[in-house]
């Protein structure tokens, strides 16, 4: 089996809110983000919430495996405040995780609300600051090339 624990991961977990517990959802996921933007290994971490269907959508980009269990060791008491609010429908694992990874989510494999969506094939990640407003295209394109 080829080595996988360098390849980025991205997860998409989609949760249904409880009925009433909405504002409890949004202040455990805020604490929950808060934490792991300090001590997390994750890349970027967004959430984005449709109150008015009661479902969040969280999207998480890890660098590797390794990460992805640093991240299951150092958040469980968040991951398990934010559970009391809501119910994963799916989660939706990108890339190639390892042994260990799978092992993490066999259960929820087994019950069909994880999917692994296959390999990673190409991609980058850019730092805010290198990002400008203005596209440019290189020189020969500008030139009607």
């Amino acid at each position: 089996m080829t080595l996988t624990q360098d390849r980025p991961l991205l997860m998409h977990n989609t949760m249904r809110i409880t009925t009433g517990h909405l504002e409890e959802y949004k202040q455990a996921v805020r604490r929950a983000v808060e934490y792991v933007e300090r001590h997390g290994p994750q890349l970027t971490v967004q959430v984005f919430i449709d109150d008015a269907q009661g479902i969040a959508h969280s999207f998480q980009l890890y660098p590797s495996s390794a990460a992805v269990l640093r991240h299951w060791s150092l958040s469980d008491p968040y991951i398990s405040d934010v559970m009391r609010h809501c119910t994963v429908e799916s989660l939706v694992l990108y890339g190639e995780p390892d042994e260990a990874v799978r092992d993490g989510l066999s259960s929820m494999l087994a019950d069909g609300v994880v999917r692994l969506a296959g390999q990673h094939h190409v991609g980058f990640v850019r730092s805010p600051e290198a990002v400008t407003t203005e596209a440019r295209l290189p020189d020969s394109a500008s030139q009607g090339m």
